[in-house]
């Protein structure tokens, strides 16, 4: 079977569930969930496996799903990753209206682009025909939010770390996988090209403080109280006296908010509590900005005699696309659009636990268009549904051809050409090393 004709038979199969796949994504687009609770969005996920005649793997990582499907011959495996969650953006058209939670990022298109593909390679049985495995994958909990709730998953032994793919990394729900691939959803106002991909992009670690006061009453005896409020607001301009100190090469964020302030407006605020996502460009550059941040913590402890207790949360690593899928990729999209239509990002400064995968493994996270609006925002929209669910699923059913047709002779050459930084140990030991907690008395300082 000559390698052109497995990619039309797919790409047939895939237009042919193009409207199933469709309402899939707009049924998953009006019903979000947040990370490690996508119930219902996997209880879809596991009904299209069942339809597809696919046995799976559940409850991996609390909602994860997994399901590997064999060629006809012995051959690498390549994963085809979608991730189940949302973000809070509660103003969204289609926000619950109970959690706040919207599909404000595209991962409903995500999961039907991981459908599509084994919609295409199932049914057009171009499997058959392949030398080696392809693995389907549901990823709980991209989005780095609510996680006073995931550190409380971690206190009861539920989780160990906040993201779901290390999560899943960690469980060994990767532990056959040669290669992984997913594509991400882009706006036109994120986006000048119809599609592209990044070479790189930041990773981060979380970072949580609790300012400790002393409360008074505001107006009577304010001489009495020490305002943690003062001190955490110190700190986060500590913080930002910092920003000239990160180097532009390292491309360091840092965004923090208080979560809360204070109780009441006439007590001296005791108990104010702060969380940021600390990101850069490398592990390197992100330990620096961490200890920068430590550093602005305590100094607004310092100055109000205050406490603060310092929270670090393994984040994400930074994410690079391998150059050999990224290069399939593309020449599959010029298929389809002109070289005008295709852009090449650089490096990105959002983070996605991509990188985690990326650390281990060859790993490709390709953009492309059919949304406008801004990501994360309340005006975010799907413009063009061929494009957010079935233009992505084509392209990566194509790169899974180019791989595992002709002998796996594609995947073969990904897998001598990368090298990737870490092993599952070792990347296990240095998420590890990401988590720590200090308490720090400001008090025990003063003149």
């Amino acid at each position: 079977m000559q390698h052109a004709d497995l990619k039309r038979r797919v790409l047939e199969e895939i237009d042919r569930n193009a409207e199933h796949l469709i309402t899939v994504g707009e049924r998953i687009y009006r019903d979000p969930e947040l990370g490690f609770k996508e119930f219902r969005t996997s209880r879809i996920v596991a009904g299209e496996f069942q339809r597809l005649g696919l046995g799976y793997l559940e409850d991996i990582a609390i909602t994860g799903l997994k399901t590997v499907v064999a060629g006809g011959a012995a051959g690498p495996t390549v994963a085809v990753l979608g991730e189940l969650d949302s973000v809070l953006v509660a103003d969204h058209e289609f926000a619950n209206p109970q959690t706040g939670a919207a599909h404000c990022c595209g991962h409903n298109a995500q999961i039907v682009t991981m459908l599509g593909v084994a919609n295409g390679l199932v049914r057009s049985g171009a499997l058959a025909e392949l030398h080696g495995n392809v693995a389907f994958f549901a990823v709980p909990a991209e989005e780095y939010v609510e996680i006073d709730y995931r550190a409380d998953l971690r206190r009861q032994g539920k989780t160990e770390f906040l993201g779901g793919k290390s999560e899943m990394i960690r469980l060994g729900a990767f532990d056959d996988i040669d290669m992984a691939m997913m594509v991400h959803g882009a706006s036109s106002q994120n986006m000048r090209a119809k599609a592209g991909i990044g070479a790189s992009n930041n990773g981060f670690i979380g970072k949580q403080a609790r300012f400790i006061g002393k409360a008074a009453h505001a107006g009577g005896a304010p001489h009495n109280g020490v305002n943690a409020l003062y001190a955490a607001e110190i700190a986060l301009a500590a913080i930002n006296a910092q920003r000239e100190t990160f180097r532009d090469e390292d491309t360091v964020r840092i965004h923090p908010i208080l979560t809360r302030g204070g109780d009441l407006v006439n007590v001296i605020p005791n108990d104010v509590r702060f969380e940021t996502m600390v990101r850069g460009k490398t592990a390197e550059a992100i330990e620096d900005a961490g200890r920068k941040v430590d550093r602005a913590l305590r100094a607004g402890a310092v100055a109000l005699g205050a406490s603060v207790e310092i929270t670090t949360l393994p984040g994400y690593m930074p994410l690079f696309n391998d150059p050999n899928l990224s290069r399939l990729f593309k020449s599959n999209f010029l298929e389809f659009y002109s070289a005008d239509d295709w852009e090449d990002t650089g490096h990105r400064t959002g983070s996605t636990d991509m990188g985690d995968i990326a650390h281990i493994m060859p790993a490709l996270h390709p953009h492309v268009g059919g949304f406008s609006g801004t990501g994360h925002g309340s005006d975010w929209a799907i413009e063009d549904r061929y494009m957010a669910y079935v233009l992505p699923a084509k392209l990566m059913a194509m790169t899974v051809i180019d791989l595992l047709a002709e002998g796996a002779t594609g995947a073969k050459e990904v897998l001598e050409k990368a090298t990737p930084p870490m092993t599952k140990e070792s990347y296990l030991a240095f998420m590890r090393s990401n988590s720590r907690e200090e308490t720090f008395d400001g008090a025990a300082l003063g003149v």
